[in-house]
């Protein structure tokens, strides 16, 4: 296939060994390769900005996690054409919740590549599945939807994924409560309430409603980590008698 070809600059890049990187991973080479140095650029190893907008990957992260959604809900609706939008639902967030997002990119070997300031790695959790996500923007912008679809179809989820094993496994927090208020037929909602401190140990506080009624707040380094702890603590209030257990 064409895009397996090496391009001739690639040979007299700096950026050789992230090229080949992507390349052992995916079984493409980049094109334009500062989208994927972009991608593995967290936002506490990032200090330059351009015109005010901080130079890091959380922009591409936010593209990415875009994609990542719409195709993986196209693969779901077409691989389960009898099932209905709660199960649907349900499958896409046990696809890319963070913590499955986080074991991903571990196990693809994306973590080496990823650069970050050593004395935030215990603070943020989830740069490993943030990385994924904004490398996932970075082949969308370089190479377009239709190979990016190709890249996560049969790079990733027919690679890494057993869907009958998913079927089966425990939803998280977040998702277990926005199945639950579906099926109540209640309205449920995260909102962002506060912001503590500055820099890459900001706190973000995340409050869960149902309907106009709080019901819980939580607060972790990352809005995706505050909503799973508010999810968390709003479920246990709404189900205090069910098993608390979500999935990995």
């Amino acid at each position: 296939m064409t895009w397996n070809l090496k391009p001739v600059r690639y040979f007299f890049s700096s950026d050789k060994k992230l090229s080949r990187a992507i390349h052992n991973i995916f079984g493409f080479y980049p094109g334009n390769i500062y989208l994927y140095r972009l991608a593995f650029l967290h936002k506490s190893a990032g200090s330059d900005t351009v015109q005010g907008i901080k130079i890091n990957n959380e922009r591409l992260e936010f593209l990415g996690d875009a994609i990542l959604d719409a195709v993986t809900a196209e693969y779901l609706f077409r691989t389960f054409p009898l099932k209905d939008e709660g199960f649907l639902t349900e499958m896409r967030s046990k696809l890319v919740n963070r913590s499955q997002l986080n074991k991903l990119s571990q196990k693809m070997g994306l973590t080496q590549l990823i650069q970050l300031d050593p004395d935030s790695q215990n603070v943020y959790r989830s740069f490993h599945g943030d990385a994924f996500e904004a490398l996932v923007g970075a082949i969308y912008m370089d190479r377009g939807y239709e190979f990016t679809r190709r890249i996560v179809l049969d790079r990733i989820i027919k690679r890494y994924f057993n869907l009958d094993d998913l079927i089966q496994q425990e939803l998280n927090y977040k998702s277990r409560i926005i199945e639950w208020a579906q099926k109540e037929r209640k309205h449920i909602s995260f909102h962002l309430v506060a912001e503590k401190g500055s820099g890459y140990r900001k706190l973000y506080v995340v409050e869960v409603r149902l309907g106009e009624t709080a019901v819980a707040q939580g607060q972790d380094h990352s809005i995706k980590g505050a909503e799973q702890n508010a999810a968390e603590k709003a479920w246990n209030k709404l189900n205090p008698d069910q098993e608390n257990r979500a999935g990995a």
